[in-house]
């Protein structure tokens, strides 16, 4: 949560305020002009005039968090036209005026209002206050599932089902095919409710009201058709990307090539967790364009580095030109960490892609 505002209208609440900013100085705090004390642009805190609704379309729109040291039920009524979509809202949370509890109202999960409730709350020897049940419970909580590892949500239609069933002790099963293994959220063993597996046919012959795909693969029909009807697909990060490419290439090449192998491989590219070349190659505008529009983390190695990398194609017309025996097959290998690439070198017009998963974390 990159920009948290914290609004007081009373006289305890700002003193509350100011103490957050105390301890959490990268916050911005706003309260009435009335309780001006004179430094307040020393310190950067924001006086307004008038009601504080005024203030919160701005600042639904400017901030990640927004911590209201108001009554809940005031702050209920004024947020309420102002809600859109919990993938967006910003979270928000409430404290009362003596600071003895600070309560998660709005997107606790995918808006961090959970977490930074939490927070709060050790700041100020408060009380939590968090009725997610999920976390009540101490389970998983499907909307965030993962996120920690920067795990994404494919779809989010079957997600409130999915943790109806988690959270109601229905039969799960989680299907991983890949990423991170330490996502228990707690030291608890697993429920008894639920079932881990590692592919999807095994998963056949499972009884299951719900099911937690993580996968960096796209499921066929004849996959989709074995799953229940309510599941959920998670894209772990663990796809590495070895590109190298003739100087000049246009981005919309570069890009071609990307979906159409993973088109071809059936991979998904929202597990993309880095594209990677040679050095020569850092500034190479439609790659660096690429990398960018998709959000894809970019690193490079150096042909001495890529040298060091054990490789199925070595080509001395390459090292001709770079140093280095290679570039896309030993860029994937020392990213990935894997000496097995998924794709081994292969050339298409002016660019060649190499492809190596991730091996599992524990």
């Amino acid at each position: 949560m990159n920009k948290i505002a914290v609004a007081a209208i009373t006289k305890h609440g700002t003193e509350l305020a100011r103490r957050i900013h105390k301890g959490s100085p990268q916050v911005d705090v706003f309260y009435m002009s009335k309780f001006e004390k004179g430094d307040e642009k020393e310190k950067g805190f924001t006086l307004f005039e008038g009601s504080v609704r005024k203030q919160l379309p701005a600042w639904f729109e400017e901030y990640d968090g927004i911590v209201m040291i108001i009554s809940l039920g005031a702050v209920v009524r004024m947020i309420s036209p102002l809600l859109k979509d919990k993938k967006i809202d910003p979270a928000v949370v409430v404290i009362d005026d003596k600071g003895e509890f600070v309560i998660s109202v709005l997107s606790g999960h995918l808006g961090g209002a959970n977490s930074l409730t939490r927070q709060l709350a050790s700041q100020l020897h408060a009380e939590p206050v968090i009725t997610t049940a999920s976390d009540v419970q101490g389970t998983i909580p499907v909307d965030i599932f993962g996120q920690a590892f920067g795990w994404t949500i494919e779809d989010f239609t079957h997600v409130t089902p999915a943790s109806a069933a988690v959270v109601n002790e229905e039969p799960l099963l989680i299907i991983q095919q890949a990423g991170e293994k330490n996502w228990q959220p707690s030291s608890k063993p697993l429920p008894t409710h639920m079932k881990v597996v590692s592919s999807i046919n095994e998963s056949e012959n499972e009884k299951a009201n719900a099911a937690l795909v993580i996968t960096h693969r796209e499921l066929s029909e004849e996959e989709q058709a074995k799953l229940p009807d309510i599941h959920v697909i998670y894209r772990p990060k663990v796809i590495h990307v070895g590109i190298g490419c003739n100087r000049g290439t246009e981005s919309a090449e570069i890009e071609e090539v990307i979906t159409s192998t993973f088109q071809k491989l059936q991979l998904s590219k929202s597990s993309i967790k880095k594209v990677v070349t040679i050095d020569l190659k850092k500034d190479e505008e439609g790659l660096l364009h690429v990398c960018e529009k998709n959000n894809w983390p970019f690193d490079y190695y150096s042909p001495e580095k890529l040298n060091s990398a054990p490789i199925q194609n070595p080509s001395e017309v390459v090292y001709k030109y770079t140093g280095a025996y290679g570039v896309s097959e030993p860029a994937a290998v020392l990213s990935s960490g894997n000496e097995t690439l998924l794709l081994e070198k292969e050339k298409s017009g002016n660019v060649t892609i190499s492809v190596a998963v991730q091996e599992e974390f524990e």
